[in-house]
Parts: structure tokens; C-alpha cells; sequence
């Protein structure tokens, strides 16, 4: 009895492990479905993403291919006779435009390095077709459009002109509104360029007009083309696309910001240079060409906030929106953020409930709680962020190393710290033209600056050029003249 209940309890212990195994396979298989049905969900949500991904990222990828039938696009427009331009023939029939690379394409913007007749320039335009633009409505009516003069083109360009930069049509009789410039009407002056023509402007003609006065940018480069050397000159334009003249933009990974390289070595003689001073360019040292830059970014400050009928406003500093020239002029290259007093107050007046909300990029203004609204009015400054983003950076004890202890080095770095931490202006300050307040408080700080700078030019520069002045040399825009 005993082995065969030994048998006996063996074998219902057997059929046990035989149910327990069967019990557990079933178990992993619910789990195994389980696992299965998660993987498969999750590469199902992994190959959405990457749709999706493509879809809104890689899709506005800056790709040659599709920069080159972009291009193709706007010749094949040119040779239907739907546009033209002063380098229309060059691009689409000469072929003395080379394309080189896509630098930027996002939401429509499109930036093409190219070499025009040799000469490298930067391609750009706000959407990349034309027929994205909004057409000129007079165009519809062929009669009428044929029969536009001169002055009539000039009339429609100027309200274009004071829609894009955010001036009213009184200003055209103010004389120096807000920062006491003798331009009193820059869309009068864009005017004055358009008249001097003796017949008048074809279909192709007002349609690509119209289409790059639409983009922001083009027309505050265009506008201020003859009066400032702080900003890019435009080159010619076809169609909807308009070359700018090219230069190595900033980079906040470079602690020099600007690439000095390329101008350490171009110190060539210039015309009516000769003697002790010729050459003297290649015999400066990186430290004397940095603080030769910070006064340029200082005389473009001071330009931006004075010399024009109303104070422009920058807000979005950062080293990627400036260059220099190769005689260490500052250029502002990206300027969709740069705004005249008018607009800038129209952006700042909003409703808030703290400081914080009265914040656009880097132009910010204070929140008045009992009315629950922005003041229109900027309480930071040009000046005071490129110390902060701008200087700082430069002028640092890190960068500095032994020479951050010499007594101007030391002064200059206390004036930074002040400019960086001092705000332009009190709300309790509230002017009509826009900066009274603001100019008297930062000019004592901006004189600060000017004055340090200089001292450390001539102390450290063997050629004793520190108070060399940057002069631009006059632009003529060829062919349609705009």
C-alpha cells in the first residue's frame, strides 16, 4: 500500500505541476499578448511621432534641392514676364549666380548663401513664393495698372512704407519727433528714391515691388540703406527675393563673438593710408580689435537712439543678429525685431497682471496693477542689453585672465556692470517722443563707455588709431531703383 500510495500521491503531485504548468503558460501568454500589444502601440506612436516629426520639422528643412527648385521657380516666374529685378537676368539667364547652400528656411522664410558676378551675398525673402504675397490691387484692372505714374507708384509705396514700420501719416511733418533726427520722413525719403523715373513702372515691376515692400525686413534695410552704415546694404532683388551684402554673422559659442581671423589679416592699406599708420590693421591685437567693435556697437547705439525722427528699438540682441564689416563696423543683419518708437509702444501696450507679462524678447516695459496695463513705454534700453548679452561676456575677469586687474580693465568692467543693471529710463517719466529720459540717464553711461574704451585704445594700440571713426561709403541700387 505504501509504494503505491507513493505512486499514487507521485502521480496527482505530477498532474498538479502539469496544471501549475499549464495555469503559468497561460499566464505568459496573456502576458506575452500584453507585452506584444504595448510594443506594437508604443512603435505605433514611435512611427506617428516621426511622421508627425517630418511633417512639421523636417519638412521646413533647409535642404539644397529644395532651395535650388525654389530659385527654378522664381526663374521660370521671370521668364513668364510675372516679375523681374536688377538680378533677374544674372540668376535665370547668365547665370552668374551661384548657388551655394540653404542657411536658414522656417515657416516659409527662406536664406540662400549664393556668389553674385563672384561676390558672395545672401539671398532672402519672407515667404518663398511669390504668389504667397498679396498682390496690388490696382493690378487687377489692366488699363489703370498701365496708366500709373511715377508719383502714383510713389503714393502707394509710401503707405505701404508707413504700414510696415508703424509710422503715421503726421509724421511726415514732425521734425525730429522723438530722438531729435534730422530725417523727419523716412517714408517721404523712400519716396524720393521711387520718383526719379521717367516712364513708367511695368506690371512685372509694381507686382515685385509690392511683393518686397510685404516683408518687413527689406523695407527697414531699404529705408535706412543711405543713412546708416549699421545696417546691411541691399545689393539688388528679383522678384520676391532681395540679396544683402554677406557677412560672417556672430556666435555666442565664440568668446571673441565675431570670427577676427579674416580681419587680423586684411589690414591692407586703404585708399590715402600710407606711412606708419598703412598696415596697421594686421598689427592689432585681438583685445584692441574687440574694444575697437565695442565702439562701434556703442556709435550704433547711440545712432539708433538719436539720428532718426524716432528711437529705434532692437529686441532681439543676441550675437547671431549682428556682423562686422572687415573695418570692424557693427551691422545689424537680422532686424524682423527691430521696431521705430510708434510700433514698439503699440507692442508694449497690452494688459498684464505682472512685470512679467510686459515682457516682448528683450524690450520690456513695466505692469501698472491699478489699470492692469502694460506702460507703453520701454524701461530697459538698447545700451543697456548688449552690456548685458554683449560686453559682459567680453570684458569678464575669465576672459580677461592677468590683465583683468590693471586698473581700466577693473574700471571698465564696474561700467558694464552698471549699464548691464541700470534700466533707461523710470516709468514716472512718460514723454510723447519717446525717450527724453531715457537718453539723459543712459548718457552718462554710454559717455562712461566711450571714454574707457578710448583710453584702452590708445594705451594698448601700436598704430595710436584708437579714436579712428568707421565711415560707410554711399549705396546705389541699380535698374528698378527700389
Amino acid at each position: 500500500m505504501l509504494p503505491g500510495g507513493l505512486i499514487s500521491g507521485g502521480g496527482g503531485r505530477g498532474g498538479g505541476l502539469c496544471l501549475l504548468r499549464w495555469l503559468g503558460l497561460r499566464l505568459w501568454s496573456r502576458r506575452g499578448t500584453l507585452v506584444f500589444a504595448l510594443l506594437w502601440f508604443g512603435s505605433w506612436l514611435f512611427l506617428n511621432g516621426l511622421v508627425l516629426v517630418h511633417r512639421s520639422i523636417l519638412s521646413d528643412y533647409c535642404t539644397d534641392d529644395k532651395s535650388k527648385r525654389i530659385l527654378q521657380r522664381l526663374c521660370l516666374e521671370f521668364g513668364e514676364g510675372s516679375v523681374t529685378g536688377d538680378m533677374c537676368e544674372d540668376l535665370c539667364v547668365l547665370g552668374l549666380v551661384e548657388y551655394k547652400r540653404c542657411l536658414y528656411y522656417e515657416n516659409g522664410k527662406k536664406v540662400i548663401e549664393a556668389r553674385w558676378r563672384g561676390n558672395p551675398v545672401i539671398l532672402k525673402s519672407k515667404l518663398e513664393n511669390f504668389s504667397s504675397y498679396e498682390p496690388l490691387g490696382i493690378l487687377e484692372y489692366q488699363d489703370t495698372a498701365e496708366d500709373l505714374s511715377p508719383l502714383d507708384v510713389v503714393f502707394y509705396a509710401t503707405m505701404e512704407v508707413r504700414n510696415s514700420l508703424g509710422l503715421a501719416e503726421e509724421d511726415d511733418d514732425e521734425e525730429g519727433g522723438g530722438g531729435g533726427g534730422s530725417n523727419s520722413s523716412l517714408a517721404r525719403l523712400w519716396g524720393k528714391k521711387l520718383k526719379n523715373r521717367d516712364k513708367s513702372y511695368s506690371r512685372a515691376e509694381l507686382a515685385s515691388l509690392w511683393s518686397l515692400l510685404q516683408q518687413e525686413e527689406y523695407t527697414f534695410l531699404r529705408v535706412l540703406q543711405d543713412l546708416s552704415t549699421h545696417v546691411a546694404k541691399v545689393l539688388g532683388s528679383c522678384g520676391h527675393f532681395y540679396a544683402v551684402e554677406y557677412l560672417s554673422a556672430g556666435h555666442a559659442w565664440d568668446q571673441n563673438i565675431f570670427s577676427l581671423e579674416d580681419v587680423a589679416v586684411s589690414g591692407l592699406p586703404g585708399p590715402g593710408r600710407t606711412g606708419a599708420g598703412a598696415g596697421a590693421r594686421g598689427r592689432w591685437t585681438t583685445r584692441e580689435m574687440v574694444h575697437r567693435i565695442a565702439l562701434s556697437f556703442l556709435d550704433m547705439v547711440w545712432h539708433f537712439d538719436n539720428d532718426f525722427s524716432h528711437k529705434l528699438h532692437l529686441c532681439d540682441i543676441k550675437p547671431e543678429n549682428f556682423a562686422i564689416r572687415k573695418d570692424l563696423t557693427v551691422v545689424a543683419i537680422d532686424v524682423d525685431m527691430a521696431f521705430f518708437e510708434p510700433k514698439m509702444r503699440d507692442i508694449l501696450d497690452q494688459n498684464c497682471s505682472s512685470d512679467e507679462d510686459c515682457n516682448f524678447f528683450d524690450c520690456s516695459s513695466r505692469c501698472n496693477l491699478n489699470k492692469r496695463r502694460c506702460s507703453p513705454r520701454r524701461r530697459n534700453s538698447n545700451l543697456q542689453v548688449i552690456c548685458e548679452k554683449i560686453f559682459r561676456p567680453w570684458f569678464s575677469p575669465t576672459l580677461l585672465g592677468a590683465k583683468a586687474g590693471l586698473p581700466l580693465q577693473v574700471e571698465l568692467q564696474r561700467a558694464v556692470q552698471e549699464c548691464s543693471e541700470t534700466e533707461g529710463g523710470g516709468e514716472d517719466k512718460e514723454d510723447d517722443g519717446g525717450g527724453g529720459g531715457e537718453a539723459d540717464k543712459g548718457g552718462g553711461i554710454h559717455q562712461r563707455l566711450l571714454n574707457i574704451l578710448t583710453r584702452l585704445l590708445q594705451e594698448g594700440a601700436a598704430s595710436g588709431e584708437g579714436g579712428e571713426s568707421w565711415q560707410g561709403k554711399g549705396h546705389v541700387h541699380t535698374a528698378l531703383n527700389f
